[in-house]
C-alpha cells in the first residue's frame, strides 16, 4: 500500500447554538479534510480545525501548509509518511489531519479494526462531558439544568476574564444542580491574583477541577494556584507535546493534564504521551476543539484504549452539531459513548 494522492475540502457543520469561551464565539464546526487515496484504491480521511487562538491556525494556513508538503507523501508507505510527516514545519493541527489519515491507513494495511489496532480490550461505554458556553448566569444555569435533563451530569464550564462573574457562576451551578460534576474551564483568562481569588471564594464548594487559568507559558503562576487551590489543576494550553507534558509533570505545576489532538499533532503523538501517562500514573483528560467527525471519530478510539489514565473525556463536538453525524462508528446516548455495534 503506498499513498497516491492527497485531497482537500473545506467543510462546516452547523451548530444549535453558539459555543463561547473566553477566547473565541464560534457558530459553525468548520474545518479542513484530507482524503489520502492509496494504490490499491484504499482511502481514509483526516480534519483539522481552524483555532487561532489556541494552536495559531486558520483554515486558509492549515489548507497551505498541508498542499505545500502533500505531495512529498506520494509513493510512500504509510509507516515511511508518518515518519516524514513529524519531520514538517508545519501547523499542529495541519499535521493532525495527515497523522489521522495516516494511522487509519495504517490500520488497514494490517488488516485490523481501528478498535484492535489501538489495542481495545474494554469495550464498555464511557462517558463524555458537554460544554456549558459562557454567558449570563441564569443562562448558563439554564443551559446546565437542561443538560442534566438530557442525561449530560458532567459539565464543562466555559468562564471569562470578569472574575466576579466566574465566581458567582460557580457558587451558583454548585448550589443549584448538587448532583452535577463541574469541570471549570477558564481558557487562560485570569490574572494570578484574580486565580487566587477564585480559589478562595469557591473553598468548600463542590468543584471537580479548575483547568488552565492562567496564560500557558505562566507554569510558575500554574504550581502556585495549585498549591493554593482545594480542587485539582488541569494544564491544558500549556501542553502541546510529550516534552511539554514532561516540563508540567516535573515541576509540579498541574495535577492533571489535557492531551488533544489538535495540540500534539495527532492520533500517534496523542498515544505517545498516554503512554507516558500510564507508565507515570498521571490522570489525563482526553480533550478536543469544535472539531468534524473524523477526528472526533480517532479520538474515541484513544479514549476506550487509554481508560485507565483517561479519567476526564471532553469530545462533545458532535452532541454541539445541528444533528449527530453518520461518520461515527460510535453512538451517543446523552452522554454515554458506545460502539455502533453494541
Amino acid at each position: 500500500m503506498k499513498i497516491q494522492k492527497i485531497e482537500l475540502t473545506q467543510e462546516k457543520i452547523k451548530l444549535k447554538v453558539p459555543f463561547v469561551t473566553a477566547l473565541r464565539e464560534v457558530h459553525f464546526a468548520e474545518f479542513i479534510r484530507v482524503k489520502v487515496l492509496c494504490n490499491d484504491g484504499s482511502f481514509a480521511y483526516g480534519e483539522a480545525p481552524a483555532t487561532k487562538a489556541i494552536t495559531g491556525e486558520t483554515l486558509e494556513s492549515i489548507s497551505e501548509n498541508i498542499e505545500r508538503i502533500k505531495e512529498r507523501f506520494c509513493g510512500l508507505c504509510i509507516d515511511e509518511a508518518l515518519a516524514l510527516l513529524h519531520t514538517q514545519k508545519i501547523g499542529s493541527s495541519a499535521k493532525a489531519a495527515l497523522d489521522i489519515a495516516f494511522v487509519t491507513l495504517g490500520a488497514k494495511e494490517k488488516a485490523l479494526s481501528l478498535a484492535e489496532y489501538f489495542g481495545i480490550k474494554n469495550s464498555a461505554p464511557i462517558q463524555t462531558d458537554i460544554t456549558i458556553s459562557l454567558g449570563a448566569q441564569e443562562q448558563m444555569l439554564q443551559d446546565a439544568k437542561q443538560a442534566l435533563c438530557e442525561g449530560m451530569d458532567i459539565l464543562k464550564i466555559k468562564l471569562g476574564s470578569d472574575i466576579e462573574h466566574a465566581v458567582a457562576v460557580s457558587k451558583l451551578l454548585s448550589q443549584e444542580l448538587p448532583q452535577a460534576t463541574l469541570l471549570i474551564d477558564a481558557n487562560q483568562a485570569w490574572s494570578l491574583e484574580e486565580s487566587f481569588v477564585y480559589v478562595d471564594a469557591l473553598k468548600g464548594y463542590d468543584i471537580e477541577l479548575l483547568e488552565q487559568p492562567v496564560k500557558a507559558k505562566e507554569l510558575h503562576f500554574l504550581k502556585q494556584i495549585r498549591q493554593k487551590s482545594t480542587f485539582a489543576i488541569l494544564a491544558d494550553e500549556a501542553v502541546f507535546t510529550l516534552e511539554d507534558m514532561k516540563r508540567v509533570v516535573q515541576t509540579g505545576a498541574a495535577d492533571m493534564i489535557n492531551i488533544k489532538v489538535m495540540k500534539c499533532g495527532g492520533v500517534s503523538k496523542a498515544v505517545s504521551m498516554l503512554e507516558y501517562a500510564r507508565e507515570k500514573d498521571i490522570v489525563c483528560m482526553l480533550g478536543s476543539m469544535i472539531e468534524g467527525p473524523y477526528s472526533i471519530n480517532l479520538t474515541l478510539y484513544l479514549a476506550f484504549a487509554y481508560r485507565d489514565v483517561v479519567q476526564y473525556i471532553d469530545l462533545d463536538s458532535p452532541l454541539l452539531y445541528e444533528k449527530l453525524p453518520s461518520e461515527l462508528d460510535f453512538v451517543y446516548k446523552g452522554a454515554m459513548l458506545s460502539f455502533k455495534d453494541q
